[in-house]
């Protein structure tokens, strides 16, 4: 499958629930044992009215929103990302983007191991009840299928169910 990919074009947004196991697992498998992500008596006892989310769970969650979006070819070059309101448990965060730059990299680069690739940028934000969860933006890397056939456009090979 292949995919024409514009400046301005969104992604569609992605609801991801926020769970109490969410956000314990999460730190957990960050190995972020701070008690305000698995202890609701001693965050509150600091000021927050219960567990919160860690910002390496957040800086996940948008990684897994871009690469579900653009396939399993899709390589994260940079992430970028600000976090602002709490993720509680309870919360639902709804990730959005839109593509901010495109940019074609040619054959025999050696970063991108020989491949023809273009570079995606999306800019992505979250929220939920409270407000603006997550900002930022993410440059992803994408095998090129054929030359330009649209102008202002680049054409990526989508594998395995990822795409618009």
């Amino acid at each position: 499958m292949t995919e024409a990919y514009r400046v301005g074009d969104e992604l569609p947004p992605l609801e991801i629930p926020v769970t109490r196991t969410l956000i314990v697992a999460g730190a957990i498998a960050s190995r972020d044992y701070q008690d305000v992500h698995h202890d609701a008596e001693l965050a509150r006892e600091k000021g927050s009215p219960d567990i919160f989310m860690n910002i390496l769970t957040t800086n996940g969650l948008v990684g897994r929103y871009i690469t579900d979006h653009f396939g399993s070819a899709a390589v994260l070059r940079k992430v970028a990302i600000r976090l602002g309101a709490p993720n509680y448990p309870g919360d639902v965060l709804r990730l959005t983007g839109q593509i901010v730059a495109l940019e074609d990299v040619a054959l025999g680069d050696v970063a991108l191991e020989g491949e023809n690739r273009a570079l995606i940028e999306v800019a992505v934000t979250g929220g939920n009840r409270i407000g603006r969860h997550v900002t930022g933006k993410v440059t992803v890397a994408i095998p090129r299928a054929i030359p330009r056939a649209i102008p202002g456009a680049v054409t990526v090979a989508i594998t395995e169910g990822g795409g618009a």
